[in-house]
């Protein structure tokens, strides 16, 4: 057996010291290779399809979740900043249905369902009061989440406290709601009018001056009253209108480059000058009907026609006897006669009056600066981009922007010869230091490549342990072959009567009497190679 396993070993010894370097790199690669690659297959094959079994999770309901999964002894994923949690797919019908029948996910929240359930004579008013506030704000809270565009709302009411006199006022509630709405959904003003009139409605004595939403980006949704519309003639009147009119563009183009360009790629600034300069005027003009020929509309036509013949002077009247068509005295002889025409025609006109009323609002002037991150993600690996690129992109974002300037600012100013749309835009480009790509990048490492590169470590590991024993191996061989050409040196020749077995056990006789320190390492050199 043990020269079996000495001469395979020999064997491979010889075909390794036969092979050249690159030869052996070959190998060696090719081994490594194998292995990386029965380890890829392993994960896959082995790796189950993980698929979400609850989305959208608060921390304390994602906390009830794996707990009651370790619980199970269920494997599980979380992810989207702990909101939801995973399991493999082949499990998610059936926990789906089980944890609906234990009532987890449970919020916490407390709806008007706790009175019938809980309900007991020991209940104080002010317990009762506080259980039937919080249940207000559930429920007002599950109500608001069921509008377009809003994914979660968060209820604060304040009550006051009821006075015992009767002679004393009630005061009013007041209330706060955290919006946490989808990302580049528009909220209308028919929907914040809406929210204010039914959170109103919903919590007795609460005016709408009392009720203050915004959203998790700290914006302010305020109540825009129809009926009651400033003049904006104050300095905060004109502030509001002009913040409103920038943030309103500001939204649209980021939303428009967001998409073209990947949201967080983007950040824009607006900037506008108002004109708030108010005009009434009434005008009264009169206009002709027929404006070719400058005539107007007839209404009423009147016409006067005389006329006379004879040779009796005395039938001429008195009043037009100096009229030289008419006969004088004393030329009876002659035939004498008149026609006299008269016509008087009333024509109408147009008449037109105008109260004008100029638009205080109007944009004389409208800026829009735009940083562009100039990183992209190829491979794995960011890259900026070249010169070319960022001029191929700077050109689109220009055209576009200049055709919203057109349309947004006044009339009178872009009909100007001088007037250029493209100076108005700044575009920068630069890297992002908090972009979302980098997070994304370190958080995008799978695990299987930390296992694998801990078997590759360990695989080199291994092949440089086994390459030094290896080393060793031929080292104590080379020794133990000149020790025994030492011995065979020292030992005198074998008799010839005498037979092989014998002669070997007398000159290790002998050599152990003569030379005990050589031949005990000789022993050493045999126990190592059995």
């Amino acid at each position: 057996m043990n020269e079996t396993v000495q001469s395979y070993r020999n064997k491979i010894v010889e075909f390794w010291g036969g092979r050249s370097k690159s030869q052996k790199f070959g190998i060696i690669g090719g081994f490594i290779g194998a292995i990386l690659l029965l380890v890829l297959l392993t994960v896959m094959l082995t790796a189950s399809n993980m698929v979400p079994l609850y989305s959208n999770l608060t921390h304390q309901e994602a906390g009830q979740l794996t707990s009651e999964l370790d619980d199970r002894g269920v494997q599980y994923e979380i992810a989207d900043g702990g909101t939801t949690i995973m399991v493999p797919e082949s499990k998610s019908d059936q926990l789906i249905v089980e944890l609906a029948a234990q009532g987890i996910p449970n919020s916490g929240n407390i709806d008007y369902s706790f009175f019938s359930e809980n309900v007991s004579w020991g209940m104080t008013d002010e317990e009762r009061q506080i259980i039937e506030l919080d249940a207000m704000q559930s429920e007002l809270g599950s109500l608001i989440s069921t509008i377009d565009g809003i994914q979660s709302a968060k209820v604060l009411i304040n009550r006051p406290t009821e006075t015992v006199f009767v002679g004393d006022q009630p005061e009013a509630s007041s209330a706060s709601i955290v919006l946490n709405t989808q990302y580049g959904y528009d909220i209308t003003q028919n929907q914040v009018r809406g929210l204010y009139h039914l959170v109103s409605k919903a919590v007795p004595n609460l005016p709408t001056e009392n009720i203050v939403i915004m959203n998790q980006n700290f914006e302010y949704f305020d109540l825009d009253d129809s009926n009651s519309i400033g003049t904006g003639n104050t300095y905060a009147e004109q502030q509001k209108i002009k913040e409103d009119i920038e943030r309103d563009l500001q939204r649209q183009v980021q939303r428009l480059l967001g998409t073209m360009m990947g949201q967080g790629k983007v950040v824009v600034s607006v900037t506008t000058d108002i004109d708030f300069t108010s005009e009434n005027r009434v005008e009264e003009l009169v206009e002709p009907v027929d404006l070719e020929n400058m005539e107007g509309l007839p209404v009423s036509v009147e016409r006067v026609t005389e006329t006379y013949a004879g040779i009796d002077g005395s039938n001429i009247p008195a009043d037009v006897t100096d009229i030289p068509e008419y006969l004088a005295e004393g030329d009876t002889d002659q035939l004498s006669d008149y026609e006299q025409v008269r016509e008087t025609i009333n024509n109408e006109f147009n008449r037109v009056r105008r109260e004008i009323v100029e638009s205080p609002y109007e944009i004389r002037d409208l800026g829009i600066q735009v940083a562009v991150d100039n990183t992209i993600e190829e491979n794995g690996e960011v890259v900026t981009l070249s010169a070319a690129e960022q001029q191929s992109v700077q050109g689109d974002v220009e055209q576009i922007l200049s055709s919203m300037i057109e349309t947004s600012i006044s009339s009178d100013v872009s009909n100007e010869q001088d007037f250029d749309p493209a100076q108005k835009v700044s575009i920068a480009f630069q890297p992002f230091s908090d972009g979302p790509s980098a997070q994304q990048t370190e958080a995008t490492i799978p695990t299987w490549v930390y296992v694998v590169g801990g078997i590759l470590i360990l695989s080199i590991i291994l092949l440089i342990y086994l390459m030094m024993r290896r080393r060793n191996d031929e080292e104590e061989w080379v020794e133990f072959e000149e020790t025994s050409q030492d011995v065979s040196e020292e030992v005198p020749p074998i008799e010839e009567n005498l037979t092989e077995s014998d002669a070997r056990k007398k000159q290790l006789e002998k050599m152990a009497k003569e030379k005990p320190e050589e031949f005990a390492k000789l022993l050493r050199t045999w126990i190592s190679e059995d």
